[in-house]
């Protein structure tokens, strides 16, 4: 039986809990820490896990010692602290995106990984998702030909409320704003799918929100060898439309299932009718797809519970985590510095070390609030997760 521990027992603890709840019989939370314990409490009584300890910090968590598994829900300025924390007290972990909100901070992790016999790993739950897997094979199979245009957008909603929480809205405390807190799941899917690019531009800017420091909408385009990639990152389009559309030489895949796929006339414009084979081929890939056992966070939980069991390391590791976060940080880089950032960042890059956005990001405005707790549950498309 797999002892977890909870750190961190805010909105997202919730799909963890659930996540764990799930197989009885691997796993048992044994802890659950917050600074504010009295939360903690009440994710306790919530759940009904009357063995669950409840600390005060993780600190407590670790020296109990009958941890195995810490999943890390905390706010991204405190992932570096807690995950070495652990690691070196040869304890996995399970952390909350983002990894770190600094490459040395990601860095720090991965050398205390390396010398601690246990694992990180990042969350990316949407790698675990049967639209996902379906995007992945299509491109995976070759039918759509060689890559030419990638169309990512990240687009979320937050109300003004939303940056009222003591930690979100600074550089400081969330490292960043929709680029590094949202997009960073389709960051992570797009680096699955396509892999690293050359170089990034961007642009970023605060367009609805007052009362934080950060962006609230950001616009990168990244060059590969001969393929062009947009990235919107956003909390301010009604509605949150996510999309990954991936067109190809042949065909165009998109996450929503739909394929589509020209034909030329001999003076180059489309024919009347596309290439109705390839796209019957393509959509025949996506039906012979087997649904997923388990999805979402109780998908990644599932993987990381077999690393431990098994002994191999996990699906989404802490150096998929800092990939991400590499891409993060260029796009930041491009727009503060309105110029195009070379990939991979070098060693040196004043970017990768904390410190760097606190002191050269823009102030779009002040916060303007600072309280402890939201009320309200998590949502997707206006839909309770």
């Amino acid at each position: 039986m797999i002892r977890v521990a909870v750190v961190g027992t805010g909105g997202i603890s919730e799909s963890h809990l659930r996540a764990y709840l799930a197989f009885p019989q691997r796993c048992t939370v044994v802890a659950l820490s917050d600074v504010l314990p009295e939360r903690a409490q009440a994710r306790k009584e919530e759940f009904g896990l009357e063995q669950a300890g409840v600390h005060a910090s993780h600190r407590e968590v670790i020296a109990r010692g009958d941890v195995d598994l810490v999943s890390v829900c905390t706010p991204p300025s405190t992932h570096e602290q807690i995950s070495v924390d652990a690691l070196n007290a040869g304890v996995n972990v399970l952390c909350e995106k983002p990894m770190a909100p600094s490459l040395a901070a990601c860095d720090a992790i991965l050398r205390a990984e390396q010398g601690s016999g246990a694992f990180f790993s990042s969350v990316a739950q949407n790698r675990f998702r049967d639209d996902v897997v379906r995007l992945k094979t299509a491109l995976d199979s070759g039918l759509t030909g060689p890559v030419t245009h990638v169309q990512v957008d990240s687009a979320w909603w937050r109300g003004l409320g939303y940056y009222d929480m003591w930690w979100r809205g600074t550089w400081e405390q969330e490292g960043g704003g929709c680029t590094l807190n949202h997009a960073v799941h389709h960051v992570d899917l797009l680096l699955w799918l396509l892999g690293a690019p050359q170089s990034v531009t961007a642009v970023l800017t605060n367009a609805a929100h007052e009362n934080s420091e950060v962006e609230d909408l950001s616009v990168a385009v990244l060059a590969y060898q001969r393929a062009l990639a947009t990235i919107t990152s956003s909390v301010v389009h009604h509605g949150e439309r996510q999309r990954i559309v991936v067109q190809g030489r042949r065909a165009s895949v998109g996450l929503d299932g739909e394929v589509l796929a020209e034909l030329a006339q001999p003076n180059g414009f489309p024919a009347p009718q596309g290439d109705a084979d390839l796209v019957q081929q393509l959509q025949a890939l996506a039906a012979a797809h087997r649904p997923l056992a388990h999805t979402g966070h109780r998908g990644q939980v599932d993987d990381v519970l077999s690393a431990v069991e098994t002994g191999r390391r996990p699906a989404v590791d802490g150096h998929d985590g800092r990939r991400t976060i590499e891409l993060i940080t260029a796009i930041y880089q491009a727009g503060i510095e309105r110029r195009t950032v070379d990939l991979p960042l070098a060693g040196g890059d004043p970017y990768s070390r904390p410190g760097t956005l606190v002191e050269r990001a823009p102030r779009f405005f002040t916060k303007t609030a600072s309280v402890t707790d939201l009320a309200g549950s998590i949502t997707v498309s206006g839909v309770a997760r």
